[in-house]
């Protein structure tokens, strides 16, 4: 019997991307599609796609915008409830959504302390669950959610930012240790700086930008959106079913220094 090789091939998938509009988010939604699967696009103003859906949609898949602000439940609960309305399934999920407001520790306000919280963790875990839920239904499915090498190095002004991103990779084990039984995969990718909008203002400053590249040890480049698109269409595909639990640094060298 020949042997079947792995494919990095989602035809048939159904896919919701949360924080879908811009950025990282809108880069894994296209890569979806390029590898064939339907994408429901989690966004904060279900009108700020941008033209995605259209993009989307020229692929020859389905796209489906839907209002979802990740630090509100009854939005979290709606969305996943209508992607499976829509699409009959949901198979892949990826929490892309978060916030990195830059703040030294001990100017850190409570209500930039709860948003970030509210948003990177309490976000995550509960549209882990709601997809979770859906999931266990239909006995499979892939969940990915989205990390930092901040998770892993110090970053000075961003300690909270930090603390959130080190416990999404603790999360990720946690929930694939549970939902294996399920045949439920849990990982998560953990970019470094990537040209995105939310980046952009701080790699404007030369000198900023020079320590970044710098410390990129191996490969001394700013990544883009598609550097890490290409690591979550490995993990939600068929090439990945053995992987669960594991956190995906995709840094350039920055934490192998």
């Amino acid at each position: 019997m020949p042997m079947e090789f792995p494919r990095f091939d989602l035809t048939g998938r159904v896919a919701l991307v949360t924080g879908a509009a811009r950025g990282l988010g809108r880069a894994i939604s296209l890569a979806f599609a390029h590898a064939g699967a339907d994408v429901a696009l989690g966004l904060r103003d279900v009108n700020s796609h941008g033209g995605l859906v259209a993009e989307i949609a020229s692929m020859g898949r389905r796209a489906l915008p839907l209002q979802m602000e990740v630090a509100r439940l009854d939005q979290i609960f709606r969305a996943v409830d209508e992607t499976v309305a829509h699409f009959g399934r949901l198979d892949i999920l990826v929490n892309n959504a978060g916030v990195a407001p830059e703040n030294l520790a001990e100017n850190v306000c409570e209500d930039d302390f709860d948003l970030t919280l509210a948003v990177n963790l309490k976000g995550t875990f509960f549209t882990s669950q709601a997809a979770g839920r859906a999931m266990i239904r239909q006995g499979s499915g892939r969940i990915i959610n989205m990390g930092s090498q901040a998770g892993f190095a110090a970053l000075p002004g961003e300690s909270v930012y930090c603390m959130t991103k080190a416990a999404i990779s603790h999360l990720t084990r946690c929930l694939a240790v549970e939902w294996g039984k399920h045949n439920i995969t849990v990982n998560a990718v953990a970019p470094t700086f990537i040209h995105t909008p939310g980046t952009e203002s701080a790699l404007a400053n030369p000198e900023f930008r020079s320590d970044v590249i710098e410390r990129i040890a191996g490969l001394h480049r700013i990544g883009e959106p598609m550097d890490v698109a290409g690591a979550v269409v490995f993990l939600a595909s068929p090439a990945a079913s053995l992987i669960t639990g594991d956190t995906i640094l995709i840094d350039g060298g920055w934490t192998a220094r």
